[in-house]
Order: C-alpha cells, then sequence, then structure tokens
C-alpha cells in the first residue's frame, strides 16, 4: 500500500511542477477586494493587441470579429481569432480571461447575387 501512495504523491508533485512551468497557477489566483456596498472578486486576465478587424457577425451586427496577438502568459505571441462587443480599433489592448478557445472562422456571404 505504501507504494501506491508514494507513486500517488510522486504523481501529484510532478503534475505541480508542470503547472508552474506553464505559468498555469498565477492565472488561477483571484484578488478580493471589499467595498462599502459588498465584496468584488478579479480574476487574472491576459492582454491581446488587436491586429485585424476581420468582420462584423451576429445577428445584427452587434459583434465584430477580430485577430489579436497575445503580449503576455503560457500563449505569448499566438495570433488568435476572437469576437468583440462594443467599439473596438486597430492597436486596442483587449483583456482576456482565456487564450484557449478560438472564434469561429467569418464567412463572407455576398448580398444581390
Amino acid at each position: 500500500m505504501a507504494t501506491k501512495e508514494s507513486k500517488k504523491g510522486r504523481k501529484a508533485q510532478r503534475k505541480e511542477k508542470r503547472k508552474e512551468k506553464k505559468g498555469i497557477i498565477g492565472l488561477i489566483e483571484q484578488k478580493t477586494v471589499k467595498t462599502e456596498s459588498g465584496q468584488i472578486n478579479f480574476s487574472q486576465a491576459v492582454p491581446a493587441k488587436v491586429e485585424e478587424i476581420v468582420g462584423r457577425t451576429g445577428s445584427r451586427g452587434e459583434v465584430i470579429q477580430v485577430r489579436c496577438k497575445i503580449l503576455e502568459g503560457y500563449d505569448q505571441g499566438k495570433v488568435i481569432r476572437r469576437n468583440v462587443k462594443g467599439p473596438t480599433r486597430i492597436d486596442d489592448i483587449l483583456m482576456l480571461r482565456e487564450t484557449e478557445i478560438e472564434a469561429r472562422k467569418l464567412i463572407q456571404v455576398k448580398r444581390g447575387g
């Protein structure tokens, strides 16, 4: 039984080392600030710079699809496609909660034939 427990312990240690190496542990931590009206939780975010505006999407065109370059974190230097709601221009900085999920490619439909 002791060997099984020690194997589990070593496996857990290796897992923690991999997380530290990737920088995942720093991203999980949350900062809590107490105010007069209550408590606010801030989760870590990763900055990304907007490099290209692909187009508008959504049922009414209210969402802008952009290609952005991640500036910090595990995926630093990676260019991903994201959907952004609100006014956005090239060289804006987006604060992304996660950098692993990418938006679907926008299919351009020509109107009138």
